[in-house]
C-alpha cells in the first residue's frame, strides 16, 4: 500500500505532523513503536512557560492541536510574569499525564485520512537521493511520497544511572537500534545528545505543610483561541516549592565520581539551559540553594515530579539527596532519575522548510533535530507537516520569519546556527519579542493557517471579526475625549488633571489608566470582549516601542527579500575563508539568513550583496 506521507514517531512532533497532513487531505500513516506512548510526556508534566507558552499559542494560531489538547487535560493553569511587560508573559499548564495522551490519541483515531501502525522503522527507502518510503524492522517496506521523521529520544537510546548503561528509550521502551546508523550510511551527519529526568515522589510521603504553595490563576484562561474554559478555578491542583541546601550540595560533591556525567560514562552533550542538579552544584558554586518545583503528574496516580532535580547518580545516592530536602525527609521515590543518550541529526543539514538538503522529500522534526521540549517538538512537527503538504501540492514552503513567530526564531536558529546540545526556546533568543507576544499569536499567524488550509472558514471569520473590533475601538478612542469636567474619573484614577480635552487614546497611555476602568466609567462601550480590550490596550501603551521594533524588523526584511540562488561560493571574490566555508556548508536562502551565520561578518555580507547584484545585471 502506498501513502502520500509517512510520519515516523508518535510523540508531540509526530502528532502535529500527522494531523496536519491528514487534515490537509493527504493519505497519512503514523508509525510508532507503541501506540500507548502516543503524545507521551516522559519528562515534566507541564506545557508552556516562558517562550514555550507562546510557541503553543502559535501552534494553535496556525491550526495545530497542542493548545486545544492542553485545554482538555490540564489540572492547573497560570500566567507567568504578570508583573512584567507583555513581551515576557506566557501561559503554563500542569497537564495530566493520563488525560493528555488519551485525548490526543482519541483525536488522531477520529481524524480522516490518518492510519496508525505499531512498528519500528529500521531504514529509509531512497533512490537518486529521494526518499520513497520506509523499511520496518520486520523487513516490510511501505511506500510514500514524503516521509517525516519525528523519532524523539529513541535513536540508539541508552539509559544512564551511575556507571550503568542500559539500551532503551524512555520508560525502558525498546529503542530504534538501526535507523540512525542507516541515516549515517545515507550521508547524514549524526550527533550524540543527552537529556535527563528527575525522580517521581509518592505524594503521601511529602510534608507539604513546610513547603511554599503555588496555586493556579483565579481567572479562567485557555491556550487555544477557539476553546471555552472547561475547568473550575477551585478544582486546580497546587504545586509546591522547596530548595536544595548545603547538605544536598555536600552529598553531590562527595559522590560526583559516581554520576554518569562526572564519572566519565556520558558521551552525549547535555542541555545547557536545563542541566542536571550535579551540573548546577559544580558550575554555580556561589549559589547556596537551587529552587525545585513539586508538580503533580496526574489526578489518577500519586507521582509528584521533582522539577529541577534531574540527575544520573546511583539510586542509593539519589535517596540521600532527596531526603536532604526540606519536606522530603521521609519521601518515598517511586521512580528514580536517569539520563538518556540518543542520536540526532545535525540541523544544519535541513532547509528552513525542515526538508533535508541531501535527501529530497525527507522532513525531520523534534528532538531528532537537536531540540528539547514538547513545545519545540510540536512546533516543528506542525511546520514539517505543513511544508510536506505544500510540497505534495507543488507549492512553495511556509517559512516564518524571526519577527513573525517564535517558531520562526526556533527553526532559523537550527538551520542557520545549528546546535551541539539540546536546544531550548528562550525569550532572549528572540530579538523582536515585543512583537512576538502571547496575546497576539493569532494576529501574527492565523492568516497563514487559513491560507494553508488548517483554519476553516468559521474560525477564520471569528478572527476577522476580532480584527474589525480592534480597529473600531482604536478609532473610537481617537475620536472620544476625556474633559476637565470629568473630575470624578480623574480623581478616582489619581491621575494628573486635564487642562484641555484629551483623546481617550492619549489618556490611555497613562500608567494608571486601563480600558477596563474606562469601560466601568462608561467612557468606552461594554460590548467589546476581553481579548479585544487587551489587544488595544497593549498597542496603545506600548505603541512607541512597537513601532521601533517594527522599524528594526523592516531592515531585516530588506535582507530577507534578497534571495541567494544556488551559487558557487568559491567564485565569490574577497570573501573571508571562514565565511566561504560556512556559506558552502549551510547554503542560506537569503542574505538575511547569511548575515546570522556565525563566522560570517558584515563585510562578507557586503561582498556577497555586491556579487548578487552583479549576477542580477549579467
Amino acid at each position: 500500500m502506498e501513502y502520500d506521507a509517512i510520519v515516523v514517531g508518535g510523540g508531540h512532533a509526530g502528532c502535529e505532523a500527522s494531523l496536519a497532513l491528514a487534515r490537509l487531505k493527504h493519505k497519512t500513516l503514523l508509525v510508532t513503536g507503541n501506540i500507548k506512548n502516543i503524545a507521551d510526556m516522559p519528562c515534566n508534566p507541564s506545557i508552556g512557560g516562558p517562550a514555550k507558552g507562546v510557541l503553543v499559542r502559535e501552534i494553535d494560531a496556525l491550526g495545530g492541536e497542542m493548545g486545544i489538547n492542553t485545554d482538555k487535560s490540564h489540572i492547573q493553569l497560570k500566567m507567568l510574569n504578570t508583573k512584567k511587560g507583555p513581551a515576557v508573559q506566557a501561559l503554563r499548564a500542569q497537564a495530566d499525564k493520563i488525560t493528555y495522551p488519551k485525548e490526543m490519541l482519541k483525536t488522531l483515531q477520529s481524524t480522516k485520512n490518518l492510519e496508525i501502525k505499531e512498528a519500528i522503522v529500521d531504514d529509509l527507502l531512497v533512490k537518486d537521493n529521494k526518499v520513497y518510503g520506509v523499511k520496518l524492522e520486520s523487513g516490510e517496506e511501505i511506500l510514500s511520497k514524503v516521509v517525516v521523521l519525528t523519532t524523539g529520544t529513541y535513536l540508539k537510546a541508552d539509559i544512564l544511572v551511575g556507571s550503568k548503561r542500559t539500551p532503551g528509550g524512555p520508560h525502558g521502551e525498546k529503542e530504534a537500534k538501526n535507523l540512525s546508523d542507516n541515516l549515517r550510511k545515507l550521508g547524514l551527519t549524526i550527533q550524540r545528545l543527552k537529556t535527563g529526568t528527575p525522580q517521581r515522589i509518592k505524594r503521601d510521603t511529602i510534608d507539604f505543610s513546610v513547603l511554599e504553595r503555588e496555586d493556579g490563576d483565579n481567572v479562567l484562561r485557555t491556550f487555544s483561541y477557539d476553546t471555552i474554559p472547561l475547568y473550575q478555578i477551585s478544582s486546580q491542583v497546587p504545586c509546591y516549592l522547596t530548595y536544595t541546601n548545603e547538605e544536598t550540595h555536600k552529598i553531590i560533591r562527595d559522590n560526583l565520581n559516581k554520576s554518569s556525567m562526572y564519572g566519565g560514562y556520558v558521551r552525549g552533550i547535555g542541555p545547557r539551559y536545563c542541566p542536571s542538579i550535579e551540573d548546577k552544584v559544580v558550575k554555580f558554586k556561589d549559589k547556596e540553594r537551587h529552587q525545585l518545583f513539586l508538580e503533580p503528574e496526574s489526578l489518577y496516580y500519586d507521582d509528584i515530579y521533582l522539577q529541577g532535580f534531574s540527575t544520573s547518580m546511583p539510586h542509593d545516592i539519589q535517596e540521600k539527596m532527596v531526603h536532604s530536602l526540606k519536606g522530603l525527609e521521609h519521601a518515598e521515590i517511586l521512580k528514580y532519575a536517569y539520563a538518556i543518550e540518543y542520536d540526532a541529526i545535525d540541523p544544519l543539514e535541513m532547509q528552513a522548510s525542515l526538508e533535508n538538503k541531501k535527501i529530497a522529500n525527507l522532513f525531520t522534526a523534534g528532538q531528532i533535530n537537536g531540540t528539547s521540549g514538547y513545545e519545540e517538538a510540536a512546533a516543528q512537527g506542525l511546520m514539517a507537516g505543513i511544508n510536506a503538504s505544500l510540497k505534495l501540492r507543488g507549492l512553495d514552503p511556509l517559512i516564518l520569519k524571526r519577527d513573525e513567530a517564535y517558531i520562526g526564531v526556533l527553526i532559523d536558529d537550527l538551520v542557520t546556527k545549528g546546535t551541539k546540545e539540546p536546544y531550548r526556546m528562550l525569550t532572549s533568543r528572540a530579538e523582536y519579542r515585543l512583537l512576538l507576544r502571547h496575546d497576539n499569536a493569532d494576529i501574527r499567524l492565523r492568516e497563514y493557517g487559513h491560507q494553508v488550509g488548517l483554519i476553516d472558514e468559521k474560525r477564520y471569520q471569528k478572527f476577522q471579526n476580532k480584527l474589525k473590533q480592534i480597529e473600531e475601538l482604536k478609532e473610537y478612542l481617537k475620536e472620544k475625549k476625556i474633559l476637565p469636567s470629568d473630575k470624578v474619573i480623574i480623581e478616582e484614577l489619581q491621575t494628573t488633571p486635564i487642562l484641555d480635552g484629551l483623546t481617550l487614546y492619549e489618556f490611555l497611555k497613562r500608567p494608571e489608566v486601563t480600558l477596563t476602568k474606562l469601560v466601568s466609567f462608561g467612557k468606552v462601550p461594554n460590548s467589546y470582549p476581553k481579548e479585544v480590550l487587551e489587544q488595544v490596550e497593549i498597542f496603545v501603551k506600548y505603541e512607541g516601542y512597537i513601532k521601533k521594533a517594527l522599524k528594526e524588523a523592516s531592515k531585516l526584511k530588506e535582507l530577507e527579500s534578497i534571495k541567494i540562488p544556488d551559487i558557487d561560493y568559491q567564485e565569490v571574490p574577497n570573501l573571508a575563508s571562514e565565511a566561504r566555508q560556512k556559506l558552502l556548508a549551510i547554503k542560506p536562502l537569503t542574505l538575511g539568513q547569511a548575515s546570522r551565520i556565525s563566522g560570517v561578518n558584515p563585510s562578507d555580507i557586503a561582498v556577497l550583496n555586491i556579487y548578487l547584484k552583479r549576477l542580477k545585471h549579467d
